[in-house]
């Protein structure tokens, strides 16, 4: 069956992929509500096109944090890759780099900093869970950094590990052949089996419930690199972070895998991006399938957004050339929002492209009187 869109992938890596590997991809927090909302926040959302407008040159660069790339899309970090595929991340760094886009590496992935490094050139970032031992996180903070990548993305909604109930009834464990190969040195790579989810019983152990703003402070006096505040959903955390000295934020519900019911990460950008005031840069994380996902998101004042699951599935179904054609196809469907709308650049995307349901009602033309 040839793959026309990205969606498709999913249903392909649900046959490939053994049960307790999909469902751990694929699930949401306990009655997933946030996962469907998501995707359906998207279709609340309608097009103003413009018209009459020449199209004929269209322009998707851009730079994040000061790095040029072919287009507002990147790769979220997504934990355990090989687990979908034998060559795991490496697939996922090189893919990236040929589209000329930005890599997530999760501190939780299934080859290490300096691997993903090794397979050539790319603009990289690096995912951070904060540890209890403040040391471990120090190290793998100047591994990153010694291994090229560009900035530090500072997960700050998983205190604890969301309720996942598909890994509880499947006594979710890492396949015995995989360990978490940034931690294997330090005693820390591999899980115990528990009685429920083996990752939710790892988190409890490891990662550091104390977290707080201050530790973003303690974070950037120990790197030079720009760190963006991922997990951000309201106003109020938005002008923390500013006022912290975040590089940029990213407007993330965890892919709906922590807090059931908040809201979709679509629905939650405009109040992110209004608090921001332009100071620093808000990414989307979450729900995007369509390039006309990508649109609306940049409508709404994103200045880029992340891809999560479409990356893992693609990577089950096809590795490196299953990731390559996801990047390919939604930036191929992303150009047509943007020449149907009448816009020729990033820049020329307005909020007055979209229409939402939380807008106000816009004031109807007067009906000319018959003559």
């Amino acid at each position: 069956m040839e793959v026309t869109n990205v969606t498709e992938y999913e249903a392909i890596a649900k046959q490939k992929l053994p049960k307790m590997a999909f469902d751990y991809y694929a699930s949401g927090a306990e009655d997933q509500w946030t996962l469907q909302e998501n995707r359906n926040a998207f279709s609340r959302i309608l097009f103003r096109p413009r018209i009459l407008i020449d199209v004929s040159k269209i322009d998707m660069a851009t730079t994040v944090l000061g790095f040029k790339i072919s287009m507002p899309i990147m790769i979220a970090p997504t934990a355990f890759q090989k687990m979908a595929h034998p060559e795991g991340e490496y697939a996922t760094a090189r893919a990236a780099s040929a589209a000329g886009t930005i890599m997530t590496l999760s501190s939780w992935a299934t080859s290490s900093v300096e691997e993903v490094a090794s397979t050539g050139p790319g603009i990289r970032f690096f995912q951070l869970y904060v540890y209890k031992d403040r040391n471990v996180v120090a190290q793998l903070v100047r591994r990153a950094e010694r291994a090229g990548f560009k900035a530090i993305a500072l997960t700050v909604d998983t205190p604890r590990l969301g309720r996942r109930e598909a890994d509880i009834k499947n006594r979710f464990n890492l396949p015995p052949y995989l360990t978490l190969k940034n931690f294997e040195g330090l005693n820390l790579g591999s899980m115990d089996k528990a009685d429920d989810s083996g990752l939710a019983s790892y988190v409890a152990g490891q990662i550091d419930r104390t977290l707080s703003w201050q530790d973003v402070k303690w974070l950037q006096a120990i790197t030079k690199l720009p760190i963006l505040v991922k997990g951000v959903l309201t106003a109020e955390d938005t002008r923390i972070a500013v006022q912290s000295g975040a590089a940029g934020i990213i407007v993330s519900n965890h892919g709906a895998r922590q807090l059931d019911y908040v809201p979709a990460t679509i629905s939650a950008l405009e109040e992110v991006v209004k608090a921001a005031q332009g100071r620093i840069p808000v990414f989307l994380d979450g729900g995007v399938r369509r390039g006309t996902d990508v649109f609306k998101a940049l409508a709404l004042g994103a200045s880029g957004i992340f891809i999560g699951r479409p990356v893992v599935y693609a990577l089950a179904a096809e590795g490196e050339t299953g990731v390559r054609k996801v990047l390919q196809m939604l930036r191929d469907e992303f150009e047509l929002p943007m020449a149907l709308s009448g816009c020729r650049s990033l820049k020329e995307i307005t909020r007055d492209h979209i229409a939402t349901d939380w807008d106000a009602p816009r004031v109807q033309p007067r009906a000319l009187p018959r003559l």
